[in-house]
This record gives C-alpha cells, sequence and structure tokens, in this order.
C-alpha cells in the first residue's frame, strides 16, 4: 500500500506534509507535489498534515481519484525530491477545493 496525493494538491501545493515524512518520498513539480509508492512506507504521517486534504490511502482513494494513483508513480520517477517545507503557491487558497483541476497539472 501507498499513500497518494490527488487532485486537490493542483495549484496548492502545501508542503506540510513533506516536513513530516522520514523517508523523503515526496517529489515537487511545478504545481504538484506526487508520493514515490515504491519509498513510501505507509507511515500515515503525512495524511493529516495535508492542509487540502488531498493525501489518501490507496485503499481509501476515492473512485474519481484512482487515475492519480498512476500519475504519482509517473510523476516521481521524473520530479526531484522534495524534503523541506516550502511556502505554498501565491494563490493556495483560491484554488483549494476546486473541482476538476487535472487539466491544470503542469508536467
Amino acid at each position: 500500500m501507498t499513500f497518494v496525493v490527488t487532485e486537490n494538491c493542483i495549484k496548492c501545493k502545501y508542503t506540510d506534509c513533506v516536513d513530516v515524512c522520514p523517508v523523503d518520498c515526496f517529489h515537487e513539480g511545478p504545481n504538484f507535489l506526487v508520493i514515490d509508492p515504491d519509498e513510501c512506507i505507509d507511515c500515515t504521517l503525512c495524511e493529516p498534515e495535508c492542509p487540502a486534504q488531498a493525501i489518501f490511502s490507496e485503499d481509501d482513494l476515492p473512485d474519481d481519484q484512482m487515475e492519480f494513483l498512476e500519475i504519482n508513480a509517473e510523476l516521481s520517477r521524473a520530479w526531484p525530491v522534495i524534503s523541506e517545507k516550502k511556502d505554498a503557491l501565491p494563490d493556495a487558497e483560491e484554488w483549494d477545493g476546486k473541482p476538476n483541476k487535472t487539466p491544470l497539472l503542469e508536467r
């Protein structure tokens, strides 16, 4: 099992989750974070830290977010590791909770 960053992280990119990760499994893209499923140790620390509630256990992943399992795996191979908390994107609060953000994902 792994944890998965889902659509609500797009254009928010809060990094509170990164700060608590003991294995540095988060990777950073321009407007989104992903979790490397091969590095995640299922410690559960990141999920409650996400202000956007965008992190789910693979077992609890909503049906409409299933594509993010593959997106996390794919982009974690391409993007660099992030291991320290950074500021969220400037307009993160405006984007938090908005639906249909997947087309806005910058790869």
